[in-house]
Formats: C-alpha cells, sequence, structure tokens
C-alpha cells in the first residue's frame, strides 16, 4: 500500500504561482511513476503532469511553459510549481502514484486550487 498526502493549495489571483507538494509513504519503495491529475467542477479527471522514477517527464500541453513537476526521490515526494496561473487551472488536484509492486495506482485526497481573474 501507498499513502499519499498532498499540501500547497490555494487561492491566488491569476498571474501568481502555487507548489504543490506530495509525500508518499508506506511502500513508497516501489513508486515507479508519480504524476498530478486535476478536477474541474463537471469535468473529467486529467492529467497535468508526470515523472518517472528515473526523471522522465511529460505535460499536459495546456500546461506546459508555465508549470514544473519535480520529484525528491530520498523524501518520496513529488512537487507541481505552478507558475502564472489562469483561472483555467481552477481545480482540485490530485497526486498520483504507481506501484510497480502492486501494479495499483494510488491517490491522495486533492488539494483545491482557485485562481481568481
Amino acid at each position: 500500500q501507498v499513502q499519499l498526502v498532498e499540501s500547497g493549495g490555494g487561492l491566488v489571483q491569476a498571474g501568481g504561482s502555487l507548489r504543490l507538494s506530495c509525500a508518499a509513504s508506506g511502500a513508497a519503495f516501489s513508486i515507479e511513476k508519480m504524476a498530478w491529475y486535476r478536477q474541474a467542477p463537471g469535468n473529467q479527471r486529467k492529467l497535468v503532469a508526470a515523472i518517472t522514477y528515473g526523471g522522465s517527464i511529460n505535460y499536459a500541453d495546456s500546461v506546459k511553459g508555465r508549470f514544473t513537476i519535480s520529484r525528491d526521490n530520498a523524501k518520496n515526494t513529488v512537487y507541481l510549481q505552478m507558475n502564472s496561473l489562469k483561472p483555467e487551472d481552477t481545480a482540485v488536484y490530485y497526486c498520483n502514484a504507481y506501484s510497480g509492486l502492486t501494479t495499483r495506482d494510488y491517490w491522495g485526497q486533492g488539494t483545491q486550487v482557485t485562481v481568481s481573474s
């Protein structure tokens, strides 16, 4: 089992920045990939950014050049630095981890990000 705890959400004006953190515990050693997803009201949950244990990264087109995902393997923590935020970035952001040991996905509880215009 893997447990994920997110932090760092909040309210920010358009153009501002926020940094999300997600700390993994439990069988964190088995995590192969970590990612951030977001879900706006009435919409499906969508991938924002992902990073593998080896450091391979991919981003949704809508956040390229504005968001940066990074990972501290020693701390089993993944970060999402969000700059130049837009109102359309408003959503609940979820941390995701894939365990190669259990071949399961795990999710955090979600953290609200609200960007005001």
